[in-house]
């Protein structure tokens, strides 16, 4: 199930309105946590599967989960 992730950003410098869409399921590739984007400049596909790293505070609430359902 693909979804938008918040609201459209205005790059100026680019002159272009860009959104993206994404499954948002956490993916770990031995090295870092992160979720695949599908990036869009004016409604056009320019990246598709743009991995954003997850930020702290969400490693450590998976974390926290991870460790709990394992006791």
């Amino acid at each position: 199930m693909q979804t938008t992730a918040g609201a459209p950003i205005l790059r100026s410098e680019l002159g272009v309105e860009e959104t993206s869409e994404s499954d948002n399921i956490v993916r770990w590739d031995g090295e870092r946590l992160y979720v695949e984007h599908d990036v869009y400049h004016n409604g056009q596909l320019v990246h598709r599967k743009y991995r954003r790293t997850v930020t702290e505070p969400v490693a450590r609430a998976l974390q926290a989960i991870i460790n709990r359902a394992q006791q």
